[in-house]
């Protein structure tokens, strides 16, 4: 009897990558990739940089589906959605019918965080995520448009920089007291908010969205402070809510599968059910201290694990140390975190760059800005994780 496919669930960065790296190893098993969108490959990263360079989203497919399924031999079956996964039977439930499975590889990803808001134009705040959304989003951005940005984190920061460099006024509400709290020391923090503000983009910090309703053509939004009173409201043509994401779990919970808050996998990317794996943006790495880690970098690394372990080497995740780089031209940041609950500070050594010290006086991470950056290498050879 033929044996059965491998099944990829999700045609993002982790799924294709997996793919191509599973066909450097194995070019006979088959391979059925699922997608419920059309299956494009693209950068996702490039969803958060492509308005100041008049990108359109066709022009950031770099390999149609198509392509990309003949040129690694696998069955595509794109616009199709996976209501549920039965590990006892080896299936995956679709509106095919059921799939049987060899082996299994979880690539959902994840989905935007959606706070809740009242008024009557809730439903008109936007979130990018994927190709589509991004599709969605570029055509309501007429010319000058104004645009209102829910999150001070990472993703808002980089379409701050691209929508205020691409010719739009630019509003970013948070709660926290600086943008990328969860990342900088505060001299980097104050130093992005400075140069991002230089540009045009208009900080309202310390305070929230709680409605959004229609104001004939435009928008807008009620904010709210932190201890409950009113903010005032700004006007907007776009509402764009960059809060977060959070792993999509759905289909591995549903079917039993260990999830805290991405799907848990050991450092062969194995969940707890059998001949079932997870990566990219919807794992939680027992390799990384358990957390996720929504990021290119690890992404490869673990898409080339997960090759060598669905051809059966017995090969073992481990993460080096890798920089993030923050795609805000108007102060260029790259950031080395330490894991979380490193004990220690930062310390300022020269300005632009800042070095994470432990109570033990080794440095456990950096973070770089301006013409900085240039020494990525060099401060990441200095680092000792904990």
């Amino acid at each position: 009897m033929t044996q059965p496919p491998v099944i990829v669930l999700g045609a993002g960065l982790a799924g294709w990558t997996t793919v191509r790296e599973f066909r450097k190893l194995d070019a006979a098993t088959p391979v059925t990739l699922i997608t419920a969108d059309s299956g494009d490959f693209y950068a996702k990263p490039s969803l958060s940089n492509a308005l100041a360079q008049r990108k359109t989203p066709a022009q950031l497919v770099t390999t149609p589906a198509v392509r990309m399924a003949e040129t690694l031999n696998v069955t595509l079956l794109a616009h199709t959605r996976v209501s549920a996964l039965d590990t006892a039977a080896r299936q995956v439930v679709t509106p095919l019918g059921r799939l049987e499975y060899s082996r299994l590889v979880v690539a959902t990803g994840a989905q935007p965080i959606r706070i809740a808001l009242g008024g009557d134009a809730a439903d008109a705040v936007q979130s990018v995520n994927s190709l589509d959304d991004f599709a969605a989003f570029h055509a309501r951005l007429t010319p000058g448009a104004r645009v209102l940005i829910m999150g001070a984190g990472l993703i808002g920061c980089e379409f701050a920089n691209d929508l205020a460099a691409a010719g739009h006024p630019v509003t970013v509400v948070d709660p926290g007291a600086r943008p990328l709290a969860a990342l900088l020391p505060v001299g980097a923090s104050t130093a992005l908010s400075e140069a991002l503000q230089a540009i045009g983009v208009q900080w309202l910090l310390g305070s929230s969205a709680r409605a959004v309703h229609r104001s004939g053509a435009a928008l807008q939004v009620q904010l709210v402070r932190a201890d409950g009173s009113d903010a005032g409201a700004v006007t907007a043509d776009v509402v764009l809510s960059a809060v977060g994401l959070r792993a999509d779990t759905g289909l591995a919970q549903a079917a039993g599968i260990a999830c805290d808050r991405g799907i848990r996998v050991d450092d062969r990317l194995q969940t707890s059910a059998s001949d079932v794996y997870a990566l990219g943006d919807a794992a939680q790495y027992a390799s990384a201290g358990d957390r996720t880690l929504p990021y290119v970098m690890p992404i490869m690394a673990a898409a080339r694990t997960l090759a060598a372990v669905l051809t059966g080497q017995d090969t073992r995740l481990s993460f080096a140390l890798m920089p993030v780089a923050v795609k805000t031209p108007a102060l260029p940041v790259v950031v080395a975190s330490p894991a979380p609950g490193t004990p220690g500070e930062w310390h300022e050594a020269e300005p632009g760059l800042w070095q994470h010290l432990g109570t033990d006086g080794i440095q456990r991470g950096f973070v770089l800005t301006g013409k900085q950056t240039a020494r990525r290498q060099e401060q990441a050879l200095r680092v000792v994780p904990a």
